[in-house]
């Protein structure tokens, strides 16, 4: 080949090798890779290519997954910055970063467009198995029953639940002629839930879709899932009172007194003009500020379906404001006394069950209650009970090398406190446990003062030699038994909080174990 015949074959090489990086004509409509692109998500002026800077050039962006939560429940907004939802919504979450409440955008319903806080335990990922309507996960079988049985729901509502008496399985509940029946939902080792082992499904929505289609040997076909009962209680008031939880008093409007105690006195109140509350208000000279402070940071910290939520705290002035969550029938106490009549055997142990699984929580913390009783349980809608007052005890007495002596004008509960408390200032969840058997005993005498014909003194001299209440009429002999356990002269022989609870909630142990068995319920 000549000089020229090379140079030409050259020559046409680099011109076909610039026409790469020509800018592609407009009537094509066609755009290199580096133009921007028409969703605008590369920023800044497209330079011209440089034929000698062969480097790479950036990918295209690649466009993150929506994350997309729907709505378990309502929630109406408490401040401007919060969002407005409805069950069932789309929403697409924007920022976890706040911890308990997500920034949010609603991409249906009511605020559809808009953006805002959403209280995070209010949403479950779509598609997931808790957003079903139908997946009560945390459900106690008794619970499950109330619910089922209330009213709104018809012949063949169901929920699905976790299996009480064995960790790790599934419970079917389904309403049947005005009685609640319970499945156990086995699992094979390659994942397949099934009722029957004739007929396996890979998911339980395959299980649910299958059996509301047909009853195939279930008591009846399922129909809606069950009805929800309230929405779960937001952690915090607000996004904003999470960790800033000093609120300005103003915000704080009390509407009626609900009770007095030694301290102070309780009212139902409205924070922000939204929210319903419960406001103790403390006498002044009842406490040290910084001592609550200190003690209220621990006391905010405890979180557990049964125990009180502090939501924020007032004390910049006296009297010193602890606001919480409401609970609509007050006291255990005055409940047990006004609706003794209605409850059953089945009620007072359920209540029994509550308390001690909030005292677990509290033991795996190594938290203290020291006063712990009837009146210091509070009561909602269908027999919820929460454990309140936890750690205020510690408040009104003075700390001494782990020793708690009662403040001058603090006075003891004798009846409800241990013997080694009283005689020693020795307080430990031990104590706890011994003023747990006696709130046994309130709840099965249906709030009778403990000790009856005693007075504080004879108890105090009684009790070290070995005298222990009767058991109540009508109270069945395995819960006079725990009562007695509780009252152990010494305290390491009374059993743990979780071993109370794991007692009491075996009383309703009552899941049907087999297909077979459900069939003859």
């Amino acid at each position: 080949m000549d000089c020229e015949a090379i140079q030409s074959s050259f020559s046409a090489c680099w011109q076909r090798f610039l026409a790469c990086f020509k800018k592609p004509s407009e009537d094509k409509g066609q755009r290199r890779r580096g133009d921007r692109p028409e969703t605008g998500a590369v920023s800044g002026p497209v330079e011209s290519a440089n034929p000698n800077d062969l480097r790479p050039l950036p990918p295209l962006p690649v466009e993150k997954a929506a994350d997309h939560y729907t709505a378990l429940y309502d929630y109406s907004a408490r401040t401007e910055e919060d969002l407005s939802f409805n069950t069932g919504d789309t929403l697409e979450v924007l920022d976890k970063s706040n911890g308990d409440w997500w920034y949010a955008e609603a991409l249906t319903g009511i605020s559809a467009s808009k953006r805002g806080y959403i209280p995070a335990n209010y949403v479950a990922p779509v598609e997931s198995i808790d957003a079903e309507p139908w997946y009560f996960p945390e459900t106690k079988r008794l619970d499950a029953e109330k619910m089922l049985l209330a009213g709104g729901n018809q012949q063949g509502a169901f929920l699905v639940r976790n299996c009480e008496s064995q960790k790790g399985e599934l419970s079917l509940s389904v309403l049947d002629s005005g009685r609640v029946k319970h499945y156990k939902l086995k699992k094979l080792d390659n994942g397949h839930y099934f009722v029957s082992r004739t007929r396996t499904f890979q998911t339980l929505k395959e299980l649910v879709g299958h059996y509301s289609r047909h009853s195939d040997g279930l008591c009846v076909r399922l129909g809606e899932p069950c009805k929800k009962m309230e929405a779960p209680q937001t952690h915090g008031l607000s996004y904003n009172t999470v960790d800033q939880w000093e609120i300005d008093r103003k915000s704080i409007k009390l509407l009626k007194k609900l009770g007095a105690g030694q301290f102070g006195e309780v009212f139902e109140g409205i924070w922000n003009e939204t929210t319903a509350v419960a406001v103790k208000t403390l006498k002044p000279g009842t406490m040290d500020p910084d001592d609550f402070l200190r003690e209220a940071q621990i006391m905010k910290r405890l979180r557990h379906p049964k125990l009180i939520q502090l939501y924020a705290v007032c004390t910049m002035e006296e009297p010193i404001y602890i606001i919480t969550e409401l609970m609509k029938n007050g006291s255990l106490l005055d409940y047990l006394r006004k609706e003794g009549s209605t409850l059953r055997i089945s009620d007072q142990i359920e209540m029994a069950a509550q308390v001690a699984s909030g005292m677990a929580y509290l033991e795996l913390q190594n938290y203290i209650h020291r006063d712990l009783a009837a009146r210091n349980v509070l009561v909602g809608e269908n027999n919820i009970c929460k454990v309140a007052d936890f750690g205020l005890a510690r408040v009104f007495m003075k700390e001494n090398e782990n020793v708690y002596e009662a403040k001058e004008g603090a006075k003891l509960p004798v009846k409800w406190t241990a013997p080694e408390a009283i005689n020693q200032n020795k307080f430990t969840i031990k104590s706890d446990v011994w003023s747990f058997g006696i709130l046994l005993y309130e709840i099965m005498t249906f709030g009778q003062m403990p000790y009856p014909a005693l007075t504080n003194y004879q108890v105090v001299q009684k009790i070290p030699q070995g005298y222990r209440m009767s058991c109540p009429p009508g109270c069945p002999k395995v819960m006079y038994e725990i009562m007695i356990d509780c009252w152990k002269e010494n305290e390491q022989d009374r059993p743990t909080f979780e071993t109370l609870q794991w007692k009491l909630e075996d009383y309703f142990d009552l899941d049907v174990t087999s297909y077979d068995d459900a069939n003859r319920y």
